[in-house]
């Protein structure tokens, strides 16, 4: 599983990023997390940060950030 975070390195995406090394501990799953701060490659996806991708699906945008319950939800429907 491929996870990326689209943000620019502010709160809300130290946040997000956080929620979803917390999910992917407790869901036991093998994931590949990666930040991604550069503004044209978030810009393929979205102009609203945080962004959070699964395997390439754009599951979350903007606030207020998914809690880590709807973070585990959205891997759950990638796994």
């Amino acid at each position: 599983m491929e996870i990326k975070i689209l943000g620019p390195g502010c709160p809300n995406c130290h946040m997000l990023e956080e929620n979803v090394q917390k999910a992917v501990k407790e869901l036991e799953i093998d994931a590949k997390i990666e930040k991604v701060t550069d503004m044209f490659e978030i810009m393929k996806y979205t102009i609203s940060t945080p962004g959070l991708l699964i395997n390439g699906k754009l599951k979350h945008r903007g606030k207020p950030l998914p809690t880590i319950e709807k973070v585990k939800s959205l891997i759950k429907e990638e796994v």
